[in-house]
């Protein structure tokens, strides 16, 4: 989709989520509202785009379900463009004009952390649908933020042992040189440090480079056994795009943290390589719900959901879930309502229990190792090696730093 597509399926999507639901509610009763903050335009427009779908189509199943609280449910969406200052715009927007009950969104960690703490200025749950950074259920954790999406530390020791075993210990790598690609590889670091390995170099690059020729450069010179690409959205799409221009795939192992179907789909043919974590994937046979949920999912939007499309669909669902479990909007009790809270089986779409650890917040998910099999055709873009449970690598929250602590 080109870019003037995007900006206008973005319109249309928008335009739809803020209209209230066609049920039997009377037009006098007052809708619960869900503000949602994701990039439309930017880096991660796409990444985006996918979770406001996700969430949209999560509060158009709660309207023709009853709803939270015997209310509608209506979803107020608005761009953050992936940087913090205009996130808090919208933000203080959604707050003090629409007056929302709850926010949700962000793809940026730098940008659920600005989040995280306007919404605990102003009293409100906010829900980290995409922002990874260890640190916002970490050190920065607090009573009103739940993060859906995995931390980095998980996404790295989901793939850091395949890696490590079948392609060597010297690692050089190409960093996005904010929180999030900070935060990855620290993670990565240490694990590599612990089993003997060394990071033969980190290149910093700039949020929106779109020419990584330097950077590619000192890679080769480092002679690794793998580079390990840390970009996400439209930076990875142009750094796979020149990694192979330069015949890196080659030279080196080419992997990375996280991987997403935006991103492959996006890529031409032979640069669809590499080793990389998925968190949720829509080719899961024989787990109960995931094929409804795809069919539904293409339907509504003609093609089949992304890890994004997930977290944005799982995270309006958990709001619900809490605030009709505590059988109030306040935010207080619906947080308590949300720690330990186990996702159905219809929402988790998964193997194995799917929840929000009470201790820091964190959504505990499987992670998806594997790699992207030559000739993909999309959507069979990439091809599981294992399911991971994220219980058993989510670092414990003493470690991680959290100290939970509520008003009063």
């Amino acid at each position: 989709m080109n870019r003037r597509g995007m900006l206008r399926a973005g319109a249309a999507a928008g335009l739809a989520s803020l209209a209230l639901p066609e049920t039997g509610w009377g037009q006098s009763e007052t809708p619960v509202k869900i503000g949602n903050i994701d990039p439309r335009t930017g880096t991660y427009a796409a990444l985006g785009e996918n979770q406001i779908r996700g969430a949209t189509m999560a509060v158009a199943e709660l309207n023709q379900k009853g709803g939270i609280l015997g209310r509608p449910v209506q979803l107020l969406v608005e761009d953050s463009q992936g940087l913090p200052g205009p996130a808090i715009g919208k933000a203080q927007k959604l707050v003090n004009q629409d007056k929302v009950d709850f926010l949700m969104g962000s793809v940026s960690s730098a940008v659920s952390a600005s989040l995280s703490q306007f919404a605990q200025q102003h009293n409100l749950i906010y829900v980290d649908t995409g922002g990874h950074a260890d640190d916002i259920t970490g050190k920065k954790c607090s009573w009103n933020t739940f993060r859906t999406c995995s931390t980095t530390w998980m996404l790295t020791a989901g793939d850091f042992g395949l890696l490590y075993k079948k392609f060597g210990k010297k690692w050089f790598f190409l960093t996005p040189d904010y929180a999030f690609g900070h935060a990855l590889y620290a993670d990565y670091v240490a694990q590599l440090q612990q089993a003997g390995g060394t990071a033969v170099g980190n290149a910093l690059a700039p949020l929106g480079t779109t020419d990584f020729s330097s950077y590619l450069i000192q890679a080769r010179a480092a002679n690794p056994d793998v580079l390990i690409c840390l970009q996400a959205g439209d930076d990875l799409v142009n750094l796979l795009k020149q990694a192979v221009q330069f015949g890196m795939d080659k030279q080196m192992a080419i992997a990375g943290a996280m991987q997403e179907l935006e991103v492959l789909e996006a890529l031409p043919p032979a640069a669809l390589l590499g080793w990389w974590t998925f968190e949720w994937y829509w080719n899961q046979p024989g787990v109960p719900h995931v094929a409804e949920f795809i069919s539904a999912y293409k339907t509504k939007f003609g093609k089949v959901p992304t890890a994004r499309s997930w977290f944005g669909y799982a995270s309006a669902h958990a709001l619900a879930l809490a605030a009709n479990q505590a059988k109030t909007l306040d935010a207080q009790k619906v947080a308590k309502a949300l720690e330990g809270l186990e996702l159905p089986p219809e929402i988790a779409l998964q193997p194995g229990k799917c929840y929000y650890r009470a201790e820091d917040h964190q959504m505990i998910a499987n992670m998806f190792p594997g790699s992207v099999p030559k000739g993909a055709t999309y959507p069979n873009l990439f091809e599981v090696a294992q399911t991971v449970p994220g219980g058993t690598i989510a670092k414990p929250p003493a470690e991680a730093g959290c100290h939970m602590v509520y008003p009063g």
